[in-house]
């Protein structure tokens, strides 16, 4: 009898355990249904999609107590505790526009404040915009930013630096978590390294920002905002391979050190050793590199919510290029020509907020760069080192938002070169202050002033002011004007001055670059009842420069000459952003930008070499709910640029053509934790040398063995040399790599 009773209790509690039920309703805003939001139980492996009707259903559910969680981008998430003893039916969601969207921004008033608040125009780029086309490098990740575009400056070594509004790299400064230590040598290589899976975001300034940042911001800004260790996932690995032979790693982990630390650490690997000649001109199209980035960052809790952290970077790379024969045993001789360069390279940086009632931080950087390198026989040897400081003082009054701040930099510069006989040190005071002054509810003016002394040239003042005007809570106009400077320290920023056979001349000393600039930008945002947003930017800029030190490519073609403009340049243009957020599952940003950057000299306007009319930029996503597949289209175009071309005879185009690099993606995201992702890119198979003879002047005779010259010290035409040319890789427009196929793995343990 016990037994039959035992037997009828185990079948009820496996009847019990059978029974399940289905959950459903809708999810709708503004009673508009939102299609594909997001479903689930909280906590769980269990949820779905609504159907293009916002409808939704949840099988197989065991009784029991759960919270119900509907979400969609653009919306604010909203849960509903439940009870499950039966089929619930009917169940709704209606979610609230979220106008929280607009990210919180530091770059252009030195404080957080919301992107729509700033006075000042920052475009932000989150790690999801750099996942659509997956790259080694945040250089290369920068090729879809509208009016921005990473430059190579030669053809041997693949060397590069970012262009803003048409304007070259060394105009654009580039900060680690605000820190200006991505500078001078490191402009040309530190932007390799950095861990993608370690960036928040990146912030970008088109325009002066010397009046907060000093030196180096005539042209704009780069922010690179690294995680907080507390923000970041638990373990993350990220590594791609593509058919060139190219393999990139990212990996980290964050975790607890006793109660009050936190710590975060990445390594990025980079390996490419597959030398590839698809142009047939004996010349590595792409540069051989070894590289490894090893980052890691610290938080510590204190009272009150204090600030304090601290974090280190060391970056190493090995990079060569050069003829297909060449090896480590040629480096630095005659014989076979190819360019070594050993980069050894370490950072710290850190903030710290004091212990006083007043919001006070101090920031605080280094780094020391060292550069190892040869150009065919010439060595470069070179070494950097920059420390910085600064005391930055928060203070908030009734219609004013104050900021105080005083900073400090060193800069050791030392190299072989003639051009540094003595070592270059020097240290540079600044104070600056900067009012945001509240009109009424919908006007601010900012005004702002910075002074520094650099005992080469003297003081300098660098004067802003801002202006904003929001007439709706979805409409901003925003209208900047200022000064900028820069003093220039030559073979660290322009990489032609060091490779080819041109002599560089510096015809006298070089002063201060001046810049004035005013800026009118117009942002609207637009969202529907169906779960839609719709993103507009749109700027205008005129920025005019004094003292302007460019390349002379066109006066000697066997020269490069470098003295300050006795004129003046001028870089003026228009740029349009577009991004639009479906209901569907589809994404998109648009971009374009026409640009006339020129200077003047003897009352002669020429273009500036080496920088697009024009260019345009998009991405389009589409993300297909219940196949869990992902497809990105992402490219860009380039109008025409001027080249420098070595004279007459030289038979390469004067001028590029338009040209456009695309690429495409498909992302499974099916799996827990783990997106698998494969692609194609530069599906156009688009290289500079289509319509050119050649792309590297005289590659059969890279050490001009056999180049005459006449009696005025000019190239003379020979039967060998019909062109009157000498060996020269800086005509370069376009990356010489063509179409390859990529696959990578993603892993995110949050």
């Amino acid at each position: 009898m016990k037994l039959i009773s035992l037997l009828i209790s185990l079948f009820s509690i496996i009847c019990v355990a059978q029974n399940t039920y289905t959950i459903s309703g809708t999810v709708s805003s503004e009673n508009a249904s939102i299609p594909y939001a997001n479903v689930y139980l909280e906590n769980t492996k269990i949820g779905t999609t609504t159907n293009e009707n916002g409808y939704f259903e949840i099988k197989n559910i065991a009784s029991g107590n759960y919270t119900i969680v509907a979400s969609y981008v653009g919306f604010k998430t909203e849960k509903k505790e439940i009870i499950v003893d039966k089929n619930l039916k009917n169940l709704s969601f209606q979610l609230i526009n979220d106008q929280s969207l607009d990210e919180v921004v530091v770059s252009g008033t030195l404080k957080a404040v919301n992107r729509l608040e700033s006075a000042v125009p920052v475009e932000v780029y989150t790690p999801t915009f750099f996942k659509k086309n997956p790259t080694p490098n945040i250089f290369e990740a920068l090729q879809n930013v509208n009016g921005v575009r990473p430059q190579l400056n030669c053809n041997v070594c693949n060397t590069g630096d970012i262009h803003i509004n048409g304007l070259e790299g060394p105009y654009t400064l580039v900060m680690i978590d605000g820190m200006p230590i991505v500078s001078g040598l490191s402009t040309v290589y530190g932007l390799s390294g950095i861990p993608n899976s370690l960036i928040e975001q990146v912030e970008i300034v088109k325009g002066p920002a010397s009046s907060l940042y000093g030196s180096e911001a005539v042209g704009g800004l780069i922010n690179i905002i690294t995680k907080s260790p507390d923000n970041a996932p638990t373990v993350f690995a990220d590594s791609f391979i593509n058919s060139w032979g190219e393999l990139n790693v990212d990996a980290g982990f964050k975790a607890k050190v006793g109660e009050k630390a936190t710590l975060l650490f990445g390594t990025n690997y980079f390996k490419y050793d597959n030398p590839i000649d698809k142009n047939n001109d004996n010349f590595t199209d792409l540069t051989l590199q070894d590289r490894i980035s090893i980052f890691n960052k610290w938080d510590f809790k204190r009272k009150d919510n204090r600030k304090f952290s601290i974090a280190g970077r060391y970056f190493y790379e090995d990079r060569w290029g050069g003829e297909l024969q060449w090896n480590k045993n040629f480096r630095g001789g005659n014989e076979v020509y190819g360019e070594s360069i050993y980069t050894s390279r370490f950072e710290i940086l850190g903030k710290y907020q004091l212990p006083v009632n007043e919001h006070i931080n101090l920031q605080f950087s280094y780094s020391d760069h060292d550069q190892n390198s040869v150009y065919g026989d010439t060595p470069y040897l070179a070494k950097q080192r920059i420390g910085f400081t600064q005391l930055v003082w928060d203070k908030p009054l009734k219609n004013h938002d104050l900021l105080f701040g005083a900073a400090l930099r060193y800069n050791y510069y030392n190299d072989n070169t003639t051009a540094t006989i003595n070592a270059d040190e020097v240290t540079i005071p600044s104070l600056f202050v900067q009012d945001e002054i509240k009109l009424n509810d919908k006007q601010n003016l900012l005004l702002g002033l910075r002074y520094d002394y650099d005992n080469r040239h003297g003081s300098i003042l660098t004067p802003r002011i801002a202006y904003k005007y929001k007439p709706t809570e979805d409409d901003i106009i925003r209208l900047n004007a200022g000064t900028g400077f820069r003093v220039v320290n030559l073979f660290t920023e322009d990489h032609a001055a060091l490779t080819g056979a041109r002599d560089v001349i510096i015809e006298e000393t070089l002063d201060p670059e001046q810049s004035y600039n005013i800026n009118l930008n117009y942002l609207k945002k637009f969202y529907t009842k169906k779960g839609m947003i719709f993103t507009l930017d749109a700027s205008a800029w005129f920025t005019y420069f004094t003292n302007a030190i460019l390349p002379d490519y066109d006066t000697n073609p066997n020269k490069i000459i470098y003295d300050n403009l006795d004129g003046h340049s001028v870089s003026k243009g228009l740029s349009l952003n577009f991004d639009a957020i479906f209901a569907t599952g589809f994404k998109a940003n648009v971009g374009a930008t026409v640009q006339d950057v020129t200077q003047t000299e003897n009352n002669i306007t020429t273009r500036q070499i080496l920088t697009e009319r024009f260019t345009g930029t998009w991405g389009i996503s589409y993300k297909h709910y219940p196949t869990h597949l992902t497809i990105d289209y992402t490219g860009n175009v380039y109008g025409p640029m001027r080249l420098p071309t070595l004279g007459d005879l030289d038979p390469r185009q004067d001028n590029s053509p338009t040209w456009s690099i695309q690429n495409i993606q498909l992302t499974y995201d099916k799996f827990k934790n783990l997106d698998i992702y494969g692609g194609i890119k530069n599906i156009l198979d688009w290289t500079p040398n289509k319509g050119n003879p050649f792309i590297i002047a005289r590659a059969n005779d890279p050490f001009d063995e056999n180049v005459q010259f006449d009696n005025n010290g000019n190239v003379a035409a020979t039967p060998d040399n019909p062109y009157a040319l000498t060996f020269d890789p800086s005509y370069v427009y376009a990356p010489n790599q063509g179409i390859r196929v990529f696959f990578g793995m993603r892993y995110t343990l949050k």
